[in-house]
């Protein structure tokens, strides 16, 4: 398994757009794997792969956002702009960068190809509170999960995009 980089965001990363306004939190995580991955694909990979197949379970009961494999797919490829609890902001041929409906967080998504591969990167923004532009005790306190829990993300995406080489290959 590829290793697991934080790195600052990326010049033309969508993302950059809440990375030093009025308080906001942004990451950014990347890996590179060694096949030529495709936006779609990997988007679709990491919505459908099993740790992110368990938020959207959460999502389902307590949010009142169902959401299914297809679901994902659709959103991937373009087809819809809206999926389980988040809608697209910002979409161009190697980037996504979607809403939550409350819109408080943002979840991005880049694909950069190089000659022996692809750099996938995955990043979130918390924006601060409109009237004291902080982020608030529990966001400080819940930050170290967050940040493993984005790289889980990011290490279930990876291993979904194998799997769906490895079946293509055996095809």
């Amino acid at each position: 398994m590829p290793s697991i980089s934080t790195l600052p965001l990326p010049e033309d990363a969508l993302l950059r757009r809440y990375e030093n306004g009025a308080g906001h939190y942004t990451d950014c995580f990347m890996v590179t794997v060694p096949e030529t991955v495709e936006l779609p694909h990997f988007i679709e990979a990491f919505y459908t792969a099993p740790l992110f197949r368990s938020e959207r379970v959460i999502l389902k009961y307590a949010a009142k956002r169902p959401s299914t494999d297809k679901d994902a797919a659709d959103i991937a490829h373009g087809r819809t702009q809206a999926f389980a609890a988040w809608t697209v902001e910002a979409r161009t041929e190697n980037q996504l960068l979607m809403c939550d409906m409350a819109s408080k967080t943002r979840s991005w998504f880049m694909v950069d190809k190089m000659r022996d591969g692809t750099r996938l990167y995955f990043g979130s923004a918390v924006t601060a509170d409109k009237k004291t532009g902080r982020l608030g005790f529990l966001f400080n306190v819940l930050l170290p999960i967050h940040k493993l829990y984005s790289r889980a993300l990011l290490k279930g995406a990876v291993k979904r995009l194998n799997q769906g080489l490895a079946q293509a290959a055996a095809r």
